[in-house]
């Protein structure tokens, strides 16, 4: 079985990645197209166009799909609340993907029936969402030949909440593979320091959510084990103030988990350098940082390397990672490839 390797890379950073990179990549997602008034579109075609060329030059079978959405992206809600709004965002999508010789359309709705990142919501959503991705896969369909397949494909958030907002078995009928954000469950809204992307929970932590916990959710919800995607995180989360326990981990901190290093920044000056060590939690299967008053939880070689095990262990699709333009040491996604072949 081939296991997918999918990347979120900017328009920007196109220009600068090696083509062994662009190799080693099955699918790039193009982080962000927007959706303005009801439509899908997406900005500097005259600009980008060679380097979607070169790329495609490089790896003729990779597929480069358009992302719409990303947190406090507003306008679904309103955009799909009906037939008409919907059949505008489809066709506006499948325009953008013609305009662009792209390969398919990436949901990044954070998220249906939630607006506590500032967007429009509806209960509706929930059947909306629905709804919207049967549209999308009838509308890619029309556009289907012998040679080439268009993949509609969603991010959706890596805990049950997300489940319970959609209707799961359903859209999992309609998409080629669903990919869960295992990453961000801790941060932003937890003063207590823990792994913001770890595989496993850790028994003694009063908070359970981790990939695990994320695939055997949408798992029960219906989305088969070959559509699973898990996430990994080129970036970190960092807490200030953090009481010298543990070596940090499972504390109350004087800070919520904001966003931290990327990975080239942090193997450059924090991984065992300027005051930092590198502690490994075998139960989480995730390493974290320590000064003695900061902690930084990240993933890293060990960590994707024990990912890498679980997809193949669990049979699932493969794994996809947020974002390229952090990893500055182009090391990582070279990696994920060996480790998944």
């Amino acid at each position: 079985m081939g296991y997918k390797l999918i990347g979120y890379v900017k328009l920007r950073d196109l220009k600068q990645m090696p083509p062994e990179d662009i190799k080693a990549l099955d699918v790039m997602n193009i982080s962000f197209g927007y959706l303005k008034e009801g439509k899908v579109g997406l900005n500097g075609r005259e600009i980008y166009q060679e380097d979607i060329k070169r790329i495609k030059d490089i790896n003729p079978d990779i597929k480069i799909v358009l992302s719409i959405g990303g947190w406090t992206a507003g306008g679904f809600s309103t955009a799909v609340k009906d037939d008409k709004g919907r059949a505008l965002f489809v066709t506006s999508a499948l325009e953008t993907i013609r305009e662009w010789d792209l390969d398919g359309i990436d949901i990044d709705w954070e998220y249906p029936c939630i607006g506590i990142a500032g967007i429009d919501w509806a209960k509706e959503d929930k059947e909306n969402f629905t709804y919207l991705m049967k549209g999308l896969r009838e509308g890619m369909d029309t556009l289907e030949s012998e040679k080439r397949h268009y993949i509609v494909s969603i991010a959706a958030g890596g805990d049950a909440y997300f489940t319970r907002c959609t209707q799961m078995d359903r859209v999992a009928k309609y998409v080629d593979y669903v990919q869960l954000m295992t990453y961000d469950l801790r941060g932003g809204f937890s003063v207590v320091t823990g792994h913001h992307t770890g595989l496993y929970s850790n028994p003694e932590d009063l908070f359970e959510s981790c990939t695990d916990k994320a695939v055997e959710s949408f798992l029960q919800a219906g989305v088969p084990c070959h559509k699973i995607v898990i996430g990994a995180a080129f970036y970190s989360r960092l807490w200030k103030g953090v009481p010298d326990r543990n070596h940090g981990l499972m504390q109350a901190a004087g800070s919520t988990g904001g966003y931290g290093p990327g990975y080239g920044d942090l193997m450059e000056r924090f991984e065992n350098k300027n005051g930092y060590q590198r502690y490994w939690d075998d139960e989480a299967k995730a390493p974290y940082l320590f000064n003695g008053e900061n902690f930084i939880s990240y993933d890293d070689k060990e960590s994707l390397s024990c990912k890498a095990e679980y997809i193949k262990e669990k049979g699932l699709c493969g794994i996809m990672y947020w974002e390229y333009c952090l990893d500055t040491k182009r090391e990582l996604t070279q990696f994920l490839r060996e480790k998944l072949t």
